[in-house]
């Protein structure tokens, strides 16, 4: 394997500021179910080659695949370890783990652009090509070998058919895990050669509680306000409590309320709003996207017509955010457009 330079080690572009990093967090907060399937598979000694893991944004996808990583670098495919597969935190392999050094792991994401310093667009084809030299390199313990894709869902065409290739030959002794927000955007193929652990929404009492060990010096009712606009999501909540997390989430949740009867100074407005604030239209438009994806599904659940249209706006969204990160255009016009992507799809959809 190529040895990682001292600039890929240190960039954590998924690390919520003031919170630990995913391969640093031994403690895993709800999934009991996803745990105990997972540990049977893992301690019987003959564990799926490739795991998918899919759902939310910070929801737990993350430290549940470093949670089964920590426990296989250390203990195998065996039965030597707790059921719930946890790792004592001075053990070598936990150690080599939280310092992101662990020859038996690599982690592909995408980077920061070297040329502008900003996070890249897509996971290259060269960055999944290094799965090859990874997985066939011979580990001087004996032990396995683990690739966490995070997140499989910012692969490109060529990536992910370079992806598949590592799938349909799978090496012994390595573990391959995909994560992965939308996991209907992965190529069937992907998905049908992987095990799939859908990881739901945590209710909103249990996040409540979390918050209140992570953040014990904000109020009971900042707490109760972070739980609900979360959707779930520990991780977003986390977000949300720094800075202008929650006032972007809520004008996000407010865009959507405003469909049936637009209101354009409001949304130019918000639109001001977005772009006087650091990074945030990154931030809005995923706490927009979530919000969307939320509502989607309760539509699924009541009235799936039209469904697809929406389904087809939540794309555009994202393809439109993306863009606007990737090619640096205005924040206005990015949230402009949304609002119009928004409006059009509720005229011919109905509303959500």
């Amino acid at each position: 394997m190529a040895k990682r330079t001292r600039s890929e080690e240190i960039v954590e572009t998924d690390r919520i500021e003031g919170f630990a990093h995913p391969r640093k967090t031994a403690r895993l907060v709800g999934h009991a179910w996803a745990l105990s399937r997972i540990s049977r598979a893992i301690r019987r000694g003959r564990p799926p080659q490739a795991w998918l893991i899919s759902g939310p944004p910070g929801v737990g996808k993350a430290t549940l695949a470093y949670h089964m990583a920590r426990y296989v670098l250390a203990f195998g495919a065996t039965e030597r370890g707790p059921a719930d597969l946890s790792v004592p935190e001075r053990d070598p392999n936990a150690v080599q783990m939280a310092a992101a050094s662990h020859p038996g792991l690599l982690v592909l994401k995408r980077g920061l652009n070297p040329d502008t310093g900003r996070l890249m667009n897509v996971l290259s084809v060269d960055v999944v090509r290094s799965l090859a030299g990874f997985f066939g390199m011979t580990s001087a313990s004996g032990g396995w070998r683990i690739a966490i894709v995070d997140t499989a869902d910012d692969m490109n065409d060529n990536a992910a058919n370079a992806l598949l290739k590592m799938l349909e030959e799978p090496p012994a002794r390595a573990m391959l895990i995909l994560l992965s927000n939308v996991p209907g955007r992965l190529l069937p193929t992907i998905r049908s050669r992987c095990q799939k652990v859908a990881l739901r929404p945590l209710d909103t009492a249990l996040v409540e509680t979390e918050l209140a060990r992570l953040l014990p010096d904000i109020s009971p009712k900042e707490r109760a306000a972070l739980a609900r606009l979360s959707g779930g999501s520990i991780g977003l909540a986390a977000q949300l409590s720094g800075g202008d997390g929650v006032m972007l989430a809520n004008e996000a949740d407010r865009l959507l309320s405003l469909l049936a009867r637009p209101d354009v100074s409001a949304i130019l407005s918000l639109a001001d709003k977005v772009a006087r604030v650091t990074d945030g239209l990154d931030s809005f438009g995923m706490f927009l996207r979530q919000a969307l994806v939320e509502r989607i599904r309760a539509k699924a659940v009541a009235d799936n017509s039209h469904l697809d249209r929406w389904v087809d706006c939540l794309n555009a969204l994202e393809e439109s955010f993306l863009r606007s990160e990737t090619l640096y255009l205005e924040p206005r016009q990015t949230v402009l457009s949304a609002a119009r992507t928004l409006a059009s799809t509720s005229r011919r959809a109905g509303a959500l």
